[in-house]
């Protein structure tokens, strides 16, 4: 027969009471990172659903327009050199459904063109130049996040230009440049990248191609906008 001594007892109480507590304790931590857990999951979902809400109304508006200014590579001439254009373009979208839409374009290009000495009349070295160019055209937004959209459009029209006006009488084609022209066939490419300050308001980076077709040539022409893009009306729910 086995016979505990006196310390037994109370060292078996000792051992149960210390896996009670553990037990307790993994019980309680348990618990505690399954709550932790689901708060978790839950503070993702609402964040979820903001932000869908939020790309919901930020991308449901009718009309977009935008504004702003930039640069464009122009050659002035069959055989003279590319200048640097300041310009500035304002446009319209018509959104048809959230990512895609029909856009008016208009631009217009200022700089000062680089006579050669061989082209020299009448002291007429950096006469002023201006076109100005009106398109329209299809857009598509492939790209749409809460704080970021991209898109791109493909625009067609008319250029319109003035290239012997500062010319002291002279025809812009004796200086080497293109001839004027009031209605001249010119296209567009350009991919729109728009940070959204707000859902209705957005700054927009534009790098640009413009084609135009000036003395019967095609002169091709890049360029980089920058500007703001502002949304309003409502598209009807799908």
């Amino acid at each position: 027969m086995f016979r505990f001594t006196a310390p037994a007892p109370r060292a078996l109480a000792a051992s149960a009471a210390f896996v009670l507590i553990a037990a307790t304790a993994t019980a309680q931590a348990t618990s505690s990172s399954t709550t932790q857990n689901r708060g978790t999951r839950r503070l993702n979902a609402n964040r979820q659903a903001r932000i869908a809400r939020n790309i919901a109304d930020e991308y449901s508006h009718r009309w977009e327009v935008a504004g702003g200014g930039g640069f464009l590579r122009f050659r002035t001439g069959e055989n003279l050199q590319k200048i640097s254009q300041v310009n500035f373009f304002m446009n319209a979208n018509y959104q048809l459904s959230p990512t895609l839409g029909i856009v008016g374009d208009v631009r217009g290009f200022y700089g000062s063109a680089n006579i050669p000495n061989i082209f020299v009349k009448n002291g007429v070295f950096s006469p002023q130049i201006s076109e100005y160019t009106f398109m329209a055209g299809p857009q598509y937004r492939f790209y749409a996040k809460e704080k970021y959209t991209m898109s791109a459009n493909v625009v067609a029209g008319v250029a319109m230009s003035k290239f012997g006006g500062d010319a002291k009488g002279l025809r812009s084609e004796d200086l080497g440049m293109w001839p004027d022209s009031n209605a001249k066939f010119a296209y567009s490419f350009s991919v729109m990248a728009d940070y959204n300050v707000y859902n209705n308001l957005a700054v927009r980076i534009q790098p640009t191609y413009v084609g135009t077709t000036f003395g019967g040539t095609v002169q091709n022409n890049l360029g980089l906008q920058a500007g703001v893009v502002y949304r309003f009306g409502r598209q009807p729910k799908q």
